[in-house]
């Protein structure tokens, strides 16, 4: 198969996996569903490559699947726990409200394959990795995209698990999580999330024309930092927690860094 057939391959496995998300979240009247399938997507399109590049590096091939299986996994499974039982997400919800009576029809566009094209765009390292057979040995991009996908996965698993601690003690009700990780970054978690693309992106890197992926982490950096991640949380956190104007003051947003002191 040529690279155009296998990436269109790609696309049609997402497209049919969010559709079929979508046709779930209809009689569950929630669609903020596909948030949860948004990291085990990209575990799916690895996967699909993986089977369809029989050419490539097969030791590049495991290194690339196994890393984003274990990422979109964990993330899948940490959103799925997190969601149980809870209602629509307030995003999602308020889209519900403003479509009316074609939101059905309205959400599997504006939410299902929208998600699916980009998660089909960003997925691109996992293609162009797998997909060269040279070079046949590791190179030291594939060892700093490990080491890089290392520190990504700690600062989101890790800091996923301790917010979660934070806020199962009912005496933080209403208070910001300012310890552990989220004391050097007020979102240790996408911080990881992005870091651990980058990391793709330097495994990509090790093969021919591999630097053209380089658009992809930093699409997703860009959609975590200021579309669906930071900017758009914040909007409401700030809202609803009189303690995060303080907390805006003395942590950085992203990147990880000393706490400031506040001016006297």
């Amino acid at each position: 198969m040529t690279f155009l057939e296998v990436a269109l391959l790609g696309l049609l496995a997402i497209v049919i996996y969010v559709t079929i998300i979508w046709l779930v979240s209809l009689p569950l009247k929630n669609a903020g569903i596909v948030d949860i399938f948004w990291g085990p997507g990209f575990a799916l399109a690895a996967t699909v490559y993986f089977f369809s590049t029989p050419d490539g590096f097969q030791t590049r091939k495991l290194l690339i699947l196994a890393l984003v299986a274990v990422w979109g996994l964990r993330l899948g499974l940490h959103i799925g726990i997190r969601n149980v039982g809870k209602s629509e997400d307030y995003r999602y919800a308020n889209w519900r409200k403003s479509g009316g009576p074609n939101w059905w029809r309205v959400s599997y566009v504006r939410v299902f394959l929208l998600q699916g094209v980009l998660m089909w765009i960003i997925a691109m390292p996992l293609l162009v990795a797998q997909f060269q057979p040279e070079p046949s040995v590791l190179t030291p991009f594939d060892f700093i995209g490990i080491g890089l996908w290392v520190i990504g996965f700690l600062f989101e698993a890790v800091g996923d698990w301790q917010l979660t601690r934070f806020k199962a003690n009912p005496s933080n009700k209403g208070k910001v999580m300012r310890t552990g990780l989220w004391r050097y970054t007020r979102h240790p978690n996408y911080f990881g999330d992005a870091t651990a693309w980058w990391g793709y992106f330097f495994i990509a890197l090790s093969v021919p024309f591999g630097w053209l992926t380089v658009v992809c982490p930093a699409m997703m950096t860009m959609l975590l930092m200021r579309v669906s991640g930071v900017t758009l949380l914040e909007h409401n956190l700030k809202k609803t927690k009189p303690e995060y104007a303080d907390y805006i003051a003395s942590t950085n947003a992203f990147f990880p860094g000393f706490p400031r002191k506040k001016d006297r």
